[in-house]
């Protein structure tokens, strides 16, 4: 029998699930640590409830199925990335040449994009996983956001080098996939290709050249 004094202790105890705050971002929290770890295979619903702390049908009310937790942390792997290309651009120093700084903003675009996918593979594989084109996806993607995606920046740098006089008008459409396609690949060859054996001075110097091949083709 249930006494109202065994009740009231029971009412205190602690609960394994979650009973407060936003499920939703405490689960793409968790989808997020697990691609981190290990791309995209790793985000599993099951598993980021069991991460949240709670039971998996209470995960069905925000994600009905893997692939949506999956498509929201992919949209997290592309903030972080459009991020990391902006604390990049920020280090930017002034430069009295109009040129030389949009020239120097392409750079830092590129070099931040290889740089984080040799820092954040996981992410880095996530945030392409199974997207046919992810070119006008804004940071955040389904989430609330107004930020540019990293191929709205990308875009931006190509604008402010026409701008400069650095690109002639006539060249600058469909420019954005070109330089794309060019430090994608690279970074790709880096993480997952032969071009992992290379030293961390090797890969610099390689980024380096990679920049200038699409600097000057351009």
């Amino acid at each position: 029998m249930t006494t109202s004094k065994t009740r009231s202790v029971a009412s205190r105890q602690p609960r394994g699930t979650y009973r407060h705050g936003d499920l939703r971002r405490a689960l793409v929290d968790a989808g997020i640590a697990l691609a981190r770890g290990g791309g995209p295979d790793a985000v599993v619903l099951r598993e980021a409830t069991r991460r949240a702390g709670v039971v998996p049908n209470a995960a069905y009310r925000h994600f009905e199925s893997r692939d949506e937790l999956l498509q929201a942390v992919r949209a997290a792997a592309l903030n972080a990335l459009a991020l990391a290309m902006v604390d990049e651009l920020r280090r930017l120093r002034p430069l009295g040449d109009e040129v030389a700084y949009a020239r120097a903003n392409l750079r830092a675009i590129g070099a931040a994009y290889i740089a984080f996918a040799q820092n954040e593979s996981g992410l880095f594989r996530t945030a392409f996983a199974g997207v046919a084109l992810v070119a006008h996806t804004p940071v955040g993607g389904g989430e609330a956001h107004a930020s540019p995606g990293p191929f709205q920046l990308l875009g931006a740098a190509l604008d402010l080098l026409v701008s400069a006089g650095a690109l002639p008008l006539e060249r600058r459409p469909g420019a954005e996939y070109l330089a794309w396609s060019a430090v994608h690949g690279l970074s790709m060859l880096v993480i997952d290709g032969p071009l992992r054996q290379l030293t961390r001075h090797d890969r610099a110097r390689v980024t380096r050249a990679l920049l200038d091949m699409v600097e000057k083709g351009l």
